[in-house]
């Protein structure tokens, strides 16, 4: 075999250390004072002298039960997937380069606090440290070492989605523009968030609940963990893969939660062509500034480069299509401070200083629910909103020649829609209007706020239900608050935001006599998704029947007889070749899968505990969106209590016995105690070791 230098240099390393890394790059970090307490459940409790320590033994503690994701999700954010993936990692590398990530975060690195910087400095040492003992499981060892300015590159990325600029970019390309128009989301996976101050429990208890929504499995599923250092940190929550703090939980004090929102976050700006590569903006030519994304593609096990070019305008990252030219603009582009505003918010004593660090107005978006321990419940419709002209229409692609249109300046947090301590003595989201977040008589007024914000104003299934559940009793216990959590009810009549087939439940069975008995179920059924429902089980096949139509609907979304007959028709045929029988149970249809292990599952798209799948085999499908990290969170003057569930377990490797042991707990809407008190976890200590 023939070396070229490089290849040699990196053997000669690998001899002499035994890793890919030089020794140079550790002894920041001593695991010695890294503490990991593995508990019943595999939840890592890991404790630090500093905050920098604390994020080491979470990094390793993350690689020990997936460091697989934590891989595929960093090399996605630095554009370097398809250098492992080929193919199917052109995408991910071509939005991130196209977006200008790493410049980026190389500009603006100085923004981040020192503090906040030894923070990802540990992260980064635990990564490349337990990569340096574990080399086997390194998938592309060029990527190493992993360092701050990768974590951040990689969080872009997911800003950027999660403003809904991947679609922008997508309908572009696709050649969708100009007539694009944006949606609000067709959110049916959802989230939910429920605040519950002493007025309303009726006790010296606040609640609060965690329920966001998000894939089972991947970069962007919930990885619990509980965080100690002696410079002040004390939480129990969750994080993504490659985060290197809490991003929904609670400490001894307070606690939040998210749910997504969708206000107009992300603009296209149609270009004025002059020439091939000059624009005019208010009479004056412009050149566009030609960039090129380095992207791969596997051959006959070679990895060829491939060139994709792009360019810039003083708007944005711009892509030319068979059309025209086109920019996109949007804010979560203009910071890196997101994750250091995260980590200080679980740092937070108190509603002030909470409330300050949300001032930094570094997330891009997310509705935020919170709770504390001196009865304090708050909402807001959060987001870094840009200032817009109101004289053009932002849901269009707007004019991309004058700087009429070139907003640099954004709303103020104290500028957002929000709820601080209502009367009512509930706060509420799922993914729904702002406007409707609270009681009747002290919700935001959509009037106070720009109509170019674009905030949503419907309601949908999950915000119908809890709205009416919250105002059942003037007193709400703890166990009515879990009731609330887990309904599993659809409202009449139904109300996505997205669709309307109510008619379903108007039509005379015996004028369709051959789907009949499959109307008959689903029009007598309580509409209530339980794993052991017919009813439920033949709606659910006729609501992904119909979901195949949704693109061929007009604008109305209003699904007529005719099309709801052809669907129920297909549903019939649906069950009878796969189950034999047209009376199926909801459980018998979907399941919750890990490895080998198949557990009939309660929920539907849209219920208060949604679930959606896809496609599993003899015609189930398998839950891959919904119900993930619940918390329910209870705040009293002098104590904290955390109760948890996750859908599967701690570690994603099959042969651990935390791969899937909290699977029936979850099935069973049941959680665990998880505790601030050290002495309880030593008490519950499966396993206590340093990362090393």
């Amino acid at each position: 075999m023939k070396y070229t230098s490089k290849s040699f240099c990196l053997i000669l390393v690998i001899h002499l250390t035994g890793s890919i890394f030089p020794h140079n790059i550790f002894g920041q970090i001593n695991p010695e004072n890294v503490e990991i307490i593995r508990d019943a459940y595999g939840v890592p409790h890991i404790y630090g002298r500093t905050d920098a320590d604390t994020a080491y033994g979470l990094a390793w503690a993350h690689a020990e039960d997936d460091f697989l994701t934590i891989q595929k999700a960093y090399l996605a954010g630095n554009g370097q997937l398809s250098q492992w993936k080929g193919k199917g990692g052109v995408g991910a590398d071509f939005l991130t380069q196209f977006i200008n990530s790493k410049e980026t975060v190389l500009n603006l690195y100085d923004t981040i606090s020192e503090e906040f910087k030894a923070v990802l400095h540990g992260y980064a040492e635990g990564l490349n440290a337990y990569a340096k003992h574990h080399p086997e499981e390194v998938i592309l060892s060029s990527f190493f070492p992993i360092t701050p300015q990768k974590i951040l590159i990689y969080s872009q990325l997911q800003l950027f989605v999660s403003n809904q600029g991947d679609k922008l970019v997508e309908a572009i390309y696709t050649n969708q523009m100009p007539k694009y128009v944006k949606p609000f989301e067709e959110d049916v996976q959802g989230s939910n968030l429920i605040a519950l101050s002493r007025s309303k429990t009726g006790t010296d208890e606040t609640f609060l609940t965690i329920n966001t929504h998000q894939p089972l499995e991947g970069p962007t599923s919930w990885y619990e963990a509980h965080l100690v250092s002696e410079e002040g940190t004390n939480i129990i929550g969750a994080t993504f893969a490659g985060a290197p703090c809490i991003l929904t939980g609670a400490n001894q004090y307070l606690g939040w939660t998210h749910t997504v929102n969708y206000p107009d976050k992300a603009d296209v700006y149609e270009l004025d062509m002059v020439s091939k590569n000059t624009y005019l903006i208010d009479g004056m030519e412009h050149e566009l500034v030609t960039k090129k994304a380095k992207v791969y593609v596997h051959f006959l096990g070679l990895k060829i480069p491939i060139k994709k070019k792009y360019y810039e305008s003083i708007y944005g990252p711009t892509l030319k299509n068979k059309t025209a030219v086109f920019s996109v603009r949007t804010p979560s582009t203009t910071n890196i401070n997101a994750l250091e505003q995260w980590w200080r918010m679980g740092k937070a004593r108190s509603f002030s200083e909470f409330y300050k660090y949300l001032e930094w107005n570094a997330l891009p978006g997310y509705n935020i629910g919170y709770a504390d321990r001196n009865d304090t419940i708050f909402y807001i419709s959060n987001g870094k909103i840009p200032r817009r002209n109101p004289n053009y229409d932002w849901k269009l692609p707007v004019a991309g020649n004058t700087k009429k249109t070139l907003w640099n300046t954004y709303y103020k947090t104290q500028e957002l829609p929000q709820v601080i301590a209502p009367k009512a003595g509930y706060i509420y989201n799922a993914n729904h209007s702002p406007f409707r977040s609270t009681g009747t008589e002290e919700n935001p007024n959509p009037d106070d706020f720009a109509e170019a914000m674009n905030y949503e104003r419907y309601d949908n299934n999950r915000s119908t239900r809890l709205f009416a559940l919250l105002n059942e009793k003037d007193t709400l216990s703890f166990e009515d608050f879990k009731r609330i959590k887990y309904d599993r009810k659809l409202p009449t009549p139904l109300n996505y935001n997205f669709i309307d087939f109510n008619a379903l439940f108007d039509m005379n069975p015996k004028e369709y006599p051959d789907v009949a008995l499959v109307l008959q179920q689903i029009q007598e059924w309580d509409r209530v998704a339980d794993a052991n429902s017919y009813g439920a089980g033949a709606y659910a096949v006729f609501y992904y029947s119909l979901g195949e139509y949704y693109s061929q609907l007009g604008p109305s979304k209003i699904v007529d007889p005719p099309l709801i007959y052809t669907c129920l028709k297909e549903a019939k045929a649906y069950m009878l070749k796969h189950f034999g029988t047209t009376e199926i149970r909801l459980g018998d249809f979907q399941k919750l899968v890990r490895g080998d292990k198949e557990l009939p599952i309660y929920g539907l798209p849209d219920v208060i505990t949604a679930m959606r799948g896809k496609a599993y085999k003899n015609g189930r499908v398998k839950i891959n969106h919904g119900e993930t990290y619940i918390g329910l969170i209870r705040f009293s003057p002098d104590k904290t209590t955390v109760r948890s569930v996750v859908p599967y377990g701690s570690s994603n490797h099959p042969s651990s016995k935390h791969f899937d042991d909290q699977m029936e707990m979850y099935q069973h809407f049941k959680t665990k105690q998880m505790s601030f008190d050290r002495s309880d976890v030593i008490q519950g200590a499966k396993k206590i070791y340093h990362p090393q």
